[in-house]
């Protein structure tokens, strides 16, 4: 029994007890890192939505597939009856479908906030030492790719429809522009009611309820003048109707100043307040 108890204490693992330099090495306080700017906090956050899209590829479902439908559904239904033919409506109405597609899909912003917020990671992200709206603003930021892809998709296949912008390739550039100015500062609409609804159906309704009738009740399929009275009164405060006649002034070769100047005001206005709101609520969630 004493010779058991003396084997087996002598095969006991020997217990390392670190010196006293070595842990005055290691607790010796060192330069802390640098805290990471605003713009570069914003821009690792955008990275991840990115990195969200290679993880989940189906996400850029809305960005292709859904704005190849759209293009081809109201070319084909609506073009014989509207201009004679599909290819002379395109000239019209292409401008205006490539503002609808990603006017729509700026919703998708609010849901995914909604969505990340429910799962807790943005409790986590609201304690590291970064900038405080960097994940807004980054989230955003990757938004913003997903609705370039969009204007890019919809404008090749405007193309090889028949689509030719008189503007050339700086007009087409200098209308994608513009919509993506207008998308990202809608985006914050969209933020600011993933912050303060409960669920992303709830966000997703709210955001189709207001959607449809901007783009719709809009100049996006046939010019206002062939309204009603009253219906033109809403069409021409419309921000989408200001966006599409800016695109179509610019693709076509002829610039419409005073639309792209409301385009900026709607666009700074979008910022201002439901940025600030957005800012207000989640800094008090």
């Amino acid at each position: 029994m004493s010779d058991t108890t003396t084997t087996t204490t002598e095969r006991a693992p020997s217990v390392y007890v670190p010196s006293a330099e070595a842990l005055a090495t290691v607790l010796a306080p060192g330069a802390r890192p640098p805290r990471p700017s605003a713009l570069g906090a914003s821009l690792t956050f955008g990275w991840r939505a990115m990195l969200k899209i290679k993880h989940v590829p189906e996400q850029l479902f809305d960005v292709t597939a859904f704005p190849i439908i759209m293009v081809l559904m109201f070319t084909y239904l609506f073009g014989g009856a509207l201009a004679g033919s599909p290819r002379e409506y395109l000239q019209f109405f292409l401008p205006g479908i490539m503002v609808t597609s990603v006017v729509m899909i700026t919703m998708y912003t609010g849901v995914g906030l909604n969505t990340d917020i429910e799962k807790g990671i943005f409790d986590r992200f609201r304690t590291l030492p970064v900038w405080r709206p960097s994940a807004l603003v980054g989230m955003i930021f990757g938004d913003v790719l997903r609705y370039i892809l969009a204007a890019v998709v919809i404008l090749s296949l405007g193309l090889v429809l028949g689509f030719r912008p008189e503007g050339g390739v700086v007009g087409a550039a200098a209308g994608i522009g513009l919509l993506v100015v207008f998308s990202f500062a809608f985006s914050w609409v969209w933020t600011f009611f993933g912050l303060i609804l409960r669920s992303e159906k709830s966000v997703m309704g709210v955001s189709m309820m207001v959607l449809f009738p901007l783009t719709f009740l809009s100049n996006v399929f046939v010019e206002p003048s062939t309204m009603p009275g009253w219906l033109q009164a809403f069409v021409k405060v419309n921000p989408v109707t200001q966006l599409v006649a800016a695109i179509r002034g610019t693709m076509s070769g002829e610039s419409d100043p005073s639309a792209t100047m409301w385009l900026l005001l709607w666009s700074a206005g979008f910022v201002l307040v439901f940025g600030t709101l957005t800012m207000y609520r989640y800094n008090r969630r």
